[in-house]
């Protein structure tokens, strides 16, 4: 996995060149290039790859796809830190993309990068194309960040928290798995286990998120904590507490653990990934 996370890294640098080679305007490259590769753990397209490879797909032709998506999640922690939505002035440990390079830029970036996305994406495979591209809009990440702008100051049911993680944070990850499953040339059946599977990882990764967002190290995590709170937003944690967010979070990780173990996987890489983020402390 660590050879993945160099490869993704490599290949980004590249991406990046390929939609910009000249470089112009230098200012909206800087501002790509400053979030795009201040690292993080590129955990969507490391499930892209492992998804493809896990299936007995040709891993390189998934590249440009786990590219695209790291791109997708970045232009949408761009947007998030932004005054308007979380205000945010810490990412990765480094000064937000707005505190950086100003307001405009930083939506701009964020849009570059989305358009880059897509751009990477339409040259492959259309399915896997549509997959990600139905996850990252309306009715998956941007729809599930609109509902919980809406929600904050107030008090909402668990149904409504479920929604803003299956589709603010859940639609992107699961939508790399079974991506990475078309890519692959998976069937149908088992591309919408490893999908079903990612809902599971999905929900996890966020509910871990909630937690380290009470528990965690700011300097560690690279950004501040209790921001949650500071926004007034309801989280798995404030409704359910901590003692259940954390017995939740293990069991959402083992049922997508049991689901990609009953399919005859060529190997448990997409498994390994799920319980290492387990014991995450970033």
């Amino acid at each position: 996995m660590s050879n993945y996370i160099d490869e993704i890294n490599k290949n980004l640098a590249k991406s990046l060149d390929i939609l910009m080679p000249d470089k112009f305007p230098k200012e909206i490259y800087d501002a790509m290039e400053y979030s795009l590769m201040a690292g993080g753990k590129r955990v969507r397209p490391q499930f892209l790859l492992l998804a493809c490879e896990a299936v007995g797909g040709n891993v390189s032709d998934a590249i440009p796809f786990a590219c695209a998506v790291e791109m997708i999640h970045t232009y949408s922690l761009i947007h998030d830190d932004l005054p308007a939505i979380d205000n945010d002035d810490f990412r990765r440990g480094k000064p937000t993309n707005h505190i950086k390079f100003g307001e405009a830029m930083a939506i701009l970036a964020g849009d570059a990068l989305l358009n880059g996305a897509y751009e990477i994406m339409a040259l492959n495979n259309t399915l896997a194309f549509k997959e990600i591209a139905k996850a990252a809009g309306v009715s998956g990440m941007i729809g599930g960040q609109t509902v919980d702008i809406l929600s904050e100051n107030k008090e909402i049911s668990m149904e409504t928290l479920l929604y803003i993680h299956n589709n603010k944070t859940g639609a992107l990850l699961s939508a790399s798995m079974s991506a990475g499953a078309i890519l692959g040339g998976a069937s149908t059946q088992t591309t919408e286990k490893i999908k079903e599977a990612g809902k599971f990882i999905g929900l996890a990764f966020q509910i871990k998120d909630d937690l380290l967002d009470i528990q965690g190290n700011s300097k560690e995590l690279g950004k501040p904590t209790n921001s949650d709170e500071k926004n007034k937003k309801s989280t798995y944690v404030s409704i359910n507490g901590i003692e259940k967010s954390q017995t939740d979070f293990e069991e959402f990780t083992k049922k997508a653990v049991e689901i990609l173990d009953s399919l005859n996987l060529k190997n448990d890489g997409l498994q390994k990934l799920a319980l290492s983020l387990l014991d995450r402390s970033r």
